[in-house]
């Protein structure tokens, strides 16, 4: 799936705004598989303007009132070096605007995910309200008995928030409101009850983390947390660690979480499969990998086996043949599984452009 295959004449914003937009990237795909076998992406699509830049502004849309709009700031108050957002100068904080509005594709796929069945254009999911004027990005989908639950994250100026979407076919789905109302990219919720419980990751965001001891194990910054639910709408912060980024490699600099954890068996070892992104520095956006772990059945906050060696690397040639539509690279962003007996299905966003599909055989995950 790549932004050619997006028809923005049928996008939530065609025909509302006096300027040309174009797919930046179609990405990040949310997943699960349908009661027909298929399997469904929830494709994150940045619908970006042709010229941001024009009369000396730098432009970004917006969603107000059941319409989109466009902003411009004066280019003297903007840093336009990262090619997804601008830095805006002179507010006392780090304020910053995007050069895209995100929205919500539906894409069914076959079911060992090869080729693309449907695009359902009809039950796209755009910004409905103030608290997501900027977009709906990043959605993450698990199925817990019989209901679907899809976490995505909102952007607005009032928030950085997690949202929440409850659907009964993955097709049709009901917002049912802000269930983290910080700065959270990341929130995945297990596929099954822990204790009676909803569970879910999380990773919330900031600009200041304490230090761990000289010789610790662990890094300090963005960590993979814990929180549970007894209902799957009110959600509360666990006690115990999750995740951490460890001291020994660069490549947990920063990390999140990836594919909502499943209940499998690795190695004759049963627990919950949890895959996650590490990110090794390097220029503007660093190199995304991702990596795998093997959580407790019944205490999901003891790590059984973690790795080290990245589980999926980003391929450059796999986009090769999209090069002039690249703007990042080195990025490979995991955010579905689908459990196929021997072997999994992987989706993941790839050089935040196109989406990509991955066969990982059981033996791939070794303890």
């Amino acid at each position: 799936m790549t932004p050619l295959h997006v028809d923005l004449a049928r996008s939530p914003l065609a025909g509302q705004l006096d300027a040309e937009t174009y797919v930046l990237g179609a990405f990040n795909p949310g997943m699960t598989r349908l009661a027909n076998g298929n399997l469904l992406l929830m494709v994150r699509v940045a619908e970006a303007l042709r010229e941001p830049v024009r009369d000396g502004k730098v432009h970004a849309i917006r969603w107000v009132d059941g319409r989109y709009v466009l902003d411009g700031w004066p280019l003297a108050l903007a840093d336009t070096a990262d090619p997804r957002k601008f830095l805006l100068h002179g507010g006392g904080w780090k304020v910053m605007a995007l050069t895209s509005l995100s929205w919500l594709l539906p894409v069914e796929l076959t079911p060992d995910g090869s080729e693309i069945v449907s695009i359902h254009y009809d039950r796209a999911i755009a910004p409905q309200g103030s608290w997501q004027c900027y977009g709906v990005e990043d959605a993450r989908i698990s199925k817990v008995g019989d209901t679907y639950w899809m976490t995505t994250c909102s952007v607005s100026p009032e928030r950085h928030s997690t949202t929440l979407y409850r659907s009964g076919d993955a097709l049709e789905w009901k917002f049912e409101g802000i269930v983290l109302d910080h700065q959270n990219k990341d929130m995945l919720i297990f596929e099954g009850l822990i204790g009676g419980e909803y569970w879910a990751q999380t990773r919330p965001l900031g600009d200041l983390y304490f230090a761990y001891p000289p010789d610790s194990e662990w890094r300090a910054g963005p960590s993979i947390n814990l929180a549970s639910s007894p209902d799957g709408l009110h959600w509360k912060p666990r006690l115990e660690c999750g995740i951490r980024p460890h001291a020994a490699t660069a490549h947990t600099a920063r990390m999140g979480g990836g594919a909502p954890p499943i209940l499998t068996e690795i190695a004759g070892r049963r627990g919950w499969l949890s895959l996650w992104h590490g990110v090794e520095p390097k220029e503007i956006v660093g190199i995304y990998r991702t990596y795998w772990s093997l959580l407790d059945e019944h205490e999901p906050w003891r790590c059984l086996a973690t790795s080290h060696t990245p589980l999926i690397e980003p391929a450059p040639e796999l986009t090769r043949p999209l090069d002039e539509l690249l703007y990042v690279r080195d990025v490979v962003f995991t955010a579905g599984i689908a459990d196929a007996g021997d072997h999994f299905i992987v989706a993941s966003g790839e050089a935040d452009l196109c989406c990509r599909i991955t066969h990982l055989p059981n033996d791939a995950l070794i303890l």
